[in-house]
């Protein structure tokens, strides 16, 4: 019996590489001055124009439950066994509404085999889990294998990026263990990572150069230390020349090109625009946190 794979949005998944693995993408949506925006849209532009001319928040909505259980139960009748893996629970209600429509499912399909996983990050940090898990359906492995694969790459993966501010974090509730840093980038700048499901705090240093310094280096010591690099991807929030640089140092240390990706509404309304990051894996699990 095949195997079928499906995420949400927030993974930012490359979109070629959603239709080679035939992955489904549930998705989520912001609301800004009256205004949806999708999170799976082909331009972020209109969002982010948005948000920096105006100091309202913007709300960030779950899928939902029917997008879910039609996303599910699709599948399931087309005879597939399913498995998805989602942003954390600790960040998106998304997990608890996957949970939620499995079950609708089932109610309507007893025999149905469904499997969730709680990827404990967002953007390629989820991504990469759900590629694997992708993949290895690909290959034709059973359902238990594809679930591993996809709990394995959670461990070998690493989320670093550096905000332009903290303020998007704390007013959306995102700010998880970086809350203590609140009032103080006027001295410091952060570098945030991803940490048993929410931000956490990586490094603190002077300067945005100081903070990328870091990052690069992080990188280099991670791949050095843990088996050699998987892959490797730089997202920026409505920050392009930003990501591009960070991606031409990334690509240095890696010896192969390294590719950017925009971050879409449901996590740039809570990071910030100016933001950049670099998400990657090992071919060892790492620590993660500092």
């Amino acid at each position: 019996m095949a195997v079928s794979v499906i995420t949400d949005s927030t993974s930012y998944v490359p979109r070629d590489l959603r239709r080679e693995l035939k992955m489904g993408v549930v998705g989520l949506s912001s609301l800004l001055g009256g205004v949806i925006y999708a999170d799976d849209a082909e331009d972020y532009e209109p969002f982010y124009t948005a948000l920096e001319a105006t100091s309202e928040m913007p709300t960030t909505s779950q899928p939902a439950v029917q997008d879910m259980v039609d996303a599910i139960e699709s599948r399931v009748e087309a005879g597939d066994e399913v498995v998805g893996v989602f942003i954390s629970e600790k960040m998106s209600g998304t997990y608890s509404t996957a949970l939620l429509a499995r079950d609708m499912v089932l109610e309507r399909h007893p025999g149905a085999v469904i499997e969730l996983v709680d990827s404990r990050s967002n953007s390629m940090g989820l991504g990469y889990a759900a590629l694997a898990a992708a993949r290895a359906a690909a290959a034709g492995e059973p359902i238990a294998a594809v679930v591993a694969a996809a709990t394995a790459m959670i461990e070998r993966a690493r989320f670093l990026f550096v905000p332009a501010t903290l303020e998007y974090l704390r007013r959306g509730g995102r700010i998880g263990n970086a809350s203590a840093l609140i009032g103080s980038l006027l001295q410091i700048r952060p570098i945030l990572t991803v940490t048993d499901g929410q931000t956490d705090v990586f490094a603190k240093v002077r300067t945005t150069r100081k903070a990328l310094d870091t990052i690069v280096e992080a990188f280099a010591t991670d791949i050095r230390d843990k088996g050699g690099l998987g892959d490797a991807i730089v997202h920026h929030i409505h920050n392009e020349a930003a990501g591009r640089s960070l991606a031409e140092r990334i690509s240095e240390v890696a010896g192969r090109a390294v590719d950017i990706c925009p971050i879409g509404p449901a996590i740039g309304a809570h990071v910030g625009p100016g933001a950049v990051a670099v998400v990657y894996h090992t071919l060892e699990p790492m620590r993660k946190g500092h």
